[in-house]
């Protein structure tokens, strides 16, 4: 897992060709506000998460993030343990996150 800033994260993602966004929030934290093209999925909901994380693509770079920046570096070490090479934590979260953002 790699900490990265708001700034070095953003940029990093936008321009790789290979990244995968998982917001790591609960569905209601979701629905209120999250970066466009993420996928969610809840790490609270210990049992589901484990399922989906096994049936990742291994080979992608994933860039992680949730309110503060906790729970996705908890996701991140998961993903590491499940045999990811490359993750991505979002220093911060959206919190601070002034980059684009859609809500439901």
């Amino acid at each position: 897992m790699k900490e990265l800033s708001q700034q070095d994260w953003k940029e990093q993602y936008e321009n790789d060709e290979n990244s995968f966004l998982l917001d790591v929030r609960t569905d209601e934290e979701y629905d209120e506000k999250h970066i466009p093209n993420s996928t969610q999925l809840d790490i609270f909901q210990a049992q589901k998460f484990m399922e989906e994380v096994n049936e990742f693509d291994k080979s992608k770079n994933y860039y992680v993030y949730c309110r503060s920046g906790k729970r996705s570096a908890q996701a991140c070490q998961i993903l590491d343990q499940a045999g990811v090479a490359n993750t991505y934590n979002l220093q911060g979260g959206i919190m601070e996150w002034e980059g684009e953002t859609n809500s439901n």
